[in-house]
């Protein structure tokens, strides 16, 4: 009899092995719900090399951007679960369920939490033909200006177009906001001045700040950043309430393998201590651990209670 259970035991014990390593046997797509060029895409591109080494296969990148991000998302959540197909996803994705009515998809349910890579704080850039060389004589341009500047953002809902909104607000400015399928192109138009400022990231500021393309105004950390140091913060200019950020997460469809998701949220984790992608990306400024998918998707869901309540308000 226990020679039996012995090899029943066994015979378990070598079930469950073959099940904890899925096998990769194509190609695997990550889903950016964005055109390209904005952070998503950014982020998405620096991270693709890493999960090729991971399970062997080549990363395809698949922009999909539109309707502030719920095209390429819902495309994740249709996916197949095989383990062949992941996404990103930034700041909409959980702002989204509050300012939309209707989402061709379940926030909550349709998808398996993996990592959240970074948090990023906006630098409020504007166009060098604006007269404004600090924050203060923005202001003062502004509010003879009701409703004649614009700014740009990835989309309705997202960090960008928060940030602009709660500045807007708390230094009662007029400012008319044009959401874009993606930060890419409202970047282009506010290097074209089609558009008068906008709220972006570091890594996507600072080429252009360096190259005198464009000039920035303040950024929504809480302390100033070590990448941009001569930026002061809202906080500092008397505006404390401006604190949105963009941020980037990796997500599966729901039912993915528990191993894939485990083994891409430990190959995030390496990477983000090892500081590899700080080097690459210049806003990162990791500074902790890496939530497990657990608290990935506790966070998750705290973010979406958060924004219902406050657009509710």
């Amino acid at each position: 009899m226990w020679r039996y259970l012995v090899v029943l035991a066994s015979a378990v014990l070598l079930a469950g092995a073959a099940l904890a390593q899925t096998r990769h046997t194509r190609p695997i797509r990550l889903i950016v719900p964005y055109v390209p060029g904005g952070g998503s895409d950014t982020i998405g591109r620096l991270l693709a090399p890493y999960i090729t080494e991971e399970f062997g296969q080549q990363v395809v990148i698949d922009n999909r951007g539109g309707a502030n991000s719920t095209i390429g998302t819902h495309l994740i959540a249709r996916a197949a679960p095989d383990g062949h197909t992941f996404g990103m996803i930034d700041s909409a994705f959980v702002i989204n369920p509050a300012v939309q009515q209707t989402l061709p998809y379940d926030t909550l349910k349709d998808f398996a939490p993996i990592a959240l890579v970074r948090a990023a704080p906006l630098v409020l850039l504007v166009h060098p033909s604006l007269p404004a060389a600090t924050l203060k004589d923005f202001i003062a341009y502004a509010r003879v200006r009701p409703g004649k500047l614009t700014y740009g953002s990835a989309g309705t809902g997202s960090g960008q177009h928060l940030a602009g909104a709660q500045f807007h607000k708390a230094a009662a400015l007029d400012i008319t906001h044009i959401p874009y399928k993606g930060s890419g192109q409202a970047m282009a138009d506010l290097l074209g001045a089609q558009i008068s400022l906008m709220y972006i990231t570091q890594s996507v500021a600072n080429p252009h700040i360096a190259g005198g393309k464009l000039r920035p105004l303040a950024i929504s950390s809480v302390k100033r950043s070590r990448f941009n140091p001569d930026i002061i913060t809202f906080a500092e200019a008397g505006f404390p309430s401006v604190n949105a950020a963009t941020i980037n997460g990796i997500i599966a469809p729901a039912g993915t393998p528990r191993d894939v998701v485990q083994r891409l949220n430990t190959m995030v984790a390496r990477v983000l201590k090892s500081r590899e992608l700080e080097k690459k990306l210049p806003d990162l400024e990791f500074d902790g651990e890496v939530l497990t998918p657990e608290q990935f998707g506790a966070w998750i869901r705290a973010e979406v209670e958060k924004w219902h309540k406050l657009f509710k308000s």
